[in-house]
């Protein structure tokens, strides 16, 4: 593969992906590239193409676990970073950190982000998994977004609509080929000093309940997003019965009464402060993890009848 490296100056071999993922778990990547621009990242895909290599495209690594076998092909780092405003509209590069939106949006007085405080990754990240929280997500900020096409390696714009937002999803989830390059989010104005009490209010919270302390990729499960009609479950589990009144039944809540909280395999363990937390307590192993959400996915189809469907993607 000697020839792959006059062709994309920069690129690296066997890096290991622990050191590029929140979890810090992961083996080797064959090959490593940092897109800077969007001519890197075609440049990047051409080439992977040319000599018939898979390839992956990274956000922040905030969402991803990797095999501890590595992965056998090329993963691109698309880095863009740069944003500017526009009055109330916000234009980001897909590699934008959340949390300098979320600052700098605060300065300028502009609301709608506000919920994202602390929550690490990009924005193009946000946007493929329609990330939320405190009852807000991306969808409600996105005005529109550009996509590069792999297969045709053409850029299109997307609307609000056709970004096809739902639970932790989105088009771009579903369309493997599509790549987020650049978002547009729309914003309105408020006094920054209910933005920073909200900020505030939000931070407090995660430092209370998330697991700060160690490396994860955030909640491993969606929430359960349809009711339980179970009447023993119901009259077993009173909660439940709130839990249907909303649009969510949380992950955490169903691991924690299937009593999994503080499980240890390896140095990997379900989190006794959120147990949709699966965190690395130092040194854990991708097949750690794995265990533990086999277990999970089975103790609560057994208790409760429900299949659990991850948030978090795999990278082998």
């Amino acid at each position: 593969m000697e020839d792959i490296k006059k062709i994309l100056h920069g690129i690296k071999e066997n890096v290991l992906m622990a050191g590029h993922t929140t979890f810090k778990i992961g083996g080797q990547a064959k090959f490593f590239f940092g897109a800077k621009n969007q001519k890197g990242l075609i440049k990047a895909i051409k080439a992977a193409k040319l000599f018939n290599l898979p390839f992956f495209i990274l956000g922040s690594g905030s969402n991803i676990l990797v095999s501890d076998k590595g992965y056998k092909g090329l993963v691109i780092k698309f880095q863009v970073s740069s944003f500017k405003f526009q009055k109330n509209k916000i234009i980001a590069g897909a590699g934008t950190k959340l949390r300098e939106l979320v600052n700098t949006s605060t300065d300028k007085e502009l609301t709608g982000l506000e919920w994202a405080v602390g929550i690490p990754g990009t924005v193009g990240a946000a946007v493929y998994g329609n990330v939320g929280a405190f009852g807000s997500s991306m969808a409600d900020s996105v005005h529109s977004i550009k996509a590069l096409d792999i297969k045709t390696l053409k850029i299109k714009t997307f609307s609000n609509k056709e970004c096809r937002f739902g639970n932790k999803s989105s088009v771009f989830k579903k369309k493997k080929n599509l790549v987020i390059l650049s978002v547009i989010l729309e914003l309105k104005k408020r006094d920054k000093e209910e933005i920073q009490k909200e900020i505030k209010r939000f931070s407090d919270y995660r430092k209370r309940n998330h697991p700060l302390n160690f490396p994860s990729a955030g909640c491993v499960f969606k929430n359960y997003a349809k009711k339980i009609k179970n009447k023993n479950l119901l009259k077993k589990f009173p909660e439940l019965n709130e839990f249907n009144k909303g649009s969510r039944i949380p992950t955490s809540y169903l691991i924690d009464k299937c009593g999994l909280k503080g499980k240890v395999i390896g140095k990997a363990k379900i989190s006794e402060k959120h147990a949709n937390f699966i965190v690395n307590l130092g040194g854990a192993k991708t097949k750690d993890v794995v265990k533990l959400i086999k277990i999970i996915k089975k103790k609560i189809k057994e208790k409760f009848g429900i299949e659990l469907k991850e948030e978090i993607q795999y990278l082998k």
